[in-house]
């Protein structure tokens, strides 16, 4: 422990029962917090979405609920009367800090109540974990709804510069800024053969891995235009597409048949439970995420921790993670450099360079490095006082 004064931890965010990066990604700091000797409990959602806002076919895990850490079901991000009753307990449980994850302005009125309430104690601080300040996906309210929520809060810690920038845009506030951590949580590494076969795939070819919910930001269009392309179609590289499509999934598979590629995809369009990510990423041999607008990615950190070379694009904070050339390509999001990096990775033959490359880039990334961030930001705001 850095400060003395710090001893209870609140993680106010998406958890168990609720799937996705961010609920695993809260979970997994849970348990690094408590490593550290702090006493930690999540509180997360009994309603997080209505079901008409929620795009995909279910909001909730089919794993077992994780171990050793404490997660309480309380808020309803819909029901103001709730927003004060969560933040009226919390307040009297008298946390010395509050992280609260912030990732979509939907939930700024929401959290944004809570963490007031909460901070009337006069000991509480409040630090927002911010994943995204501007939304991918723009909506009205969504300035009105951020203003207010970061209004609240103590302190930020963002996990790239471009989140960073954009919450001092909106408010100068005490920052830190933290990587995002390995997801090291997600398996073992193993062998292609191994995982071919657990997924029934041939494991003479080269597979391509776009991971992830389908949103039209991700650019999975532009990936496809790219495996079209000349260059790529005389090598025996198929797409490996795994991820619940959260747009609209005809587009795709129209511009799949338009551009001939269908025998060289394989599409499993369904969310991949956590305990099956490991077999994804060890068959494949280069991780792409060719998006068109981005902050960060968990997907960035979980190729990461199985040794996988990638190709992202020029957008946000994708670029902050992967030098150039070391670990993988930084790329416009078009097809035709798309292509080209593909082509370069398998032509030059960069898949073994890049895996001991990776070996030693992604020890920048673990987690008790964003807790001593945590902690430095929490004594930064005590000093303050």
């Amino acid at each position: 422990m850095l400060d003395s004064s710090l001893k209870k931890i609140v993680i106010i965010g998406p958890a168990y029962p609720y799937r996705g990066g961010i609920a695993t990604y809260n979970e997994r700091l849970a348990k690094e917090f408590l490593a550290h000797g702090y006493e930690v409990k999540i509180e997360t959602f009994k309603l997080q979405y209505p079901n008409f806002l929620f795009p995909g076919k279910t909001q909730f895990s089919e794993s077992e609920a994780p171990k050793g850490i404490t997660i309480n079901r309380s808020l309803n991000s819909t029901w103001p009367l709730n927003w004060l009753q969560v933040g009226d307990r919390i307040k009297r449980e008298n946390p010395d800090l509050v992280i609260v994850r912030y990732w979509l302005p939907f939930m700024g009125p929401c959290l944004g109540t809570v963490i007031r309430r909460i901070k009337s104690n006069g000991h509480t601080k409040v630090i927002c974990l911010a994943d995204n300040i501007i939304p991918h996906e723009r909506r009205i309210g969504d300035r009105l709804f951020t203003k207010y929520f970061l209004n609240g809060i103590d302190g930020l810690l963002a996990m790239t510069q471009k989140v960073l920038d954009d919450a001092l845009r909106f408010r100068q506030i005490p920052t830190a800024l933290s990587p995002h951590p390995i997801f090291d949580n997600f398996g073992l590494v193993t062998s292609k053969e191994a995982a071919c076969k657990k997924l029934g795939l041939d494991p003479k070819y080269s597979y391509l891995l776009f991971f992830g919910l389908i949103r039209d930001y991700k650019g999975l269009d532009i990936l496809l235009e790219a495996l079209s392309n000349q260059l790529l179609k005389d090598t025996n590289a198929k797409l490996i597409i795994a991820g619940e499509f959260y747009s609209d999934a005809n587009s795709y598979h129209q511009q799949v048949a338009r551009l001939g590629i269908k025998e060289r995809i394989i599409l499993r369009d369904n969310y991949i439970p956590n305990a099956e990510v490991a077999n994804y990423f060890n068959a494949a041999s280069l991780v792409v995420q060719p998006y068109k607008t981005a902050t960060q990615s968990g997907v960035t950190q979980v190729a990461y921790h199985f040794n996988k070379p990638m190709i992202v694009t020029n957008v946000g904070g994708l670029k902050e993670m992967i030098p150039d050339g070391k670990v993988g390509f930084v790329v416009e999001p078009n097809a035709t450099e798309l292509a080209d990096a593909i082509h370069k990775f398998f032509r030059e033959d960069k898949e073994i360079e890049y895996q001991k490359n990776i070996e030693e880039e992604k020890k920048k990334y673990s987690w008790p490095i964003l807790v001593h961030a945590f902690e430095g930001l929490y004594k930064k705001l005590k000093n303050n006082d």
